[in-house]
């Protein structure tokens, strides 16, 4: 599985550790930045890794940031992409199981490292459950394929 990750430089001391946990689970990790702790416009670090997904290049992505909300808020402006802010493991599964989401946010000034690992292992581990949450995802790719 190929995994995108990003950050803006609130978090890029926990990008660090969920990166090296990433590449020891033996994923594929591309990085989108930050890679220092000067400020940036993690918009576009957001858009970016998404981007990838929805491309094909990566399979899912982790984004940081202070909250995990902007990241969330960017990476869902991207078609196709499913982005949830998740601070422990019940909605990290959930992400994944209930509504297929390829992108997980955290943020750094919430979420401890240790607590950001846990976290990341449960998303990792759930996948989609089309059988019971088909109808709703479908239902929300066909509003964002039409507006309606």
């Amino acid at each position: 599985m190929a995994i995108a990750i990003g950050c803006d430089e609130a978090a890029f001391e926990l990008k660090q550790v969920l990166k090296r946990v990433l590449q020891e689970g033996g994923y594929a990790v591309e990085d989108f930045g930050t890679f220092d702790t000067e400020p940036v416009l993690y918009p576009d670090i957001a858009f970016a890794a998404a981007q990838s997904i929805a491309e094909g290049r990566n399979d899912r992505a982790v984004l940081l940031c202070g909250t995990g909300i902007g990241m969330a808020i960017s990476a869902n402006k991207v078609p196709g992409i499913r982005a949830a802010q998740c601070h422990d493991t019940y909605s990290a599964e959930r992400a994944r199981k209930s509504n297929d989401a390829q992108v997980i946010t955290m943020g750094a000034r919430v979420i401890g490292p240790e607590l950001a690992k846990m976290v990341l292992q449960a998303w990792l581990a759930s996948e989609f459950e089309p059988e019971r949450s088909g109808p709703k995802v479908a239902r929300i790719k066909a509003f964002e394929a039409d507006g309606r």
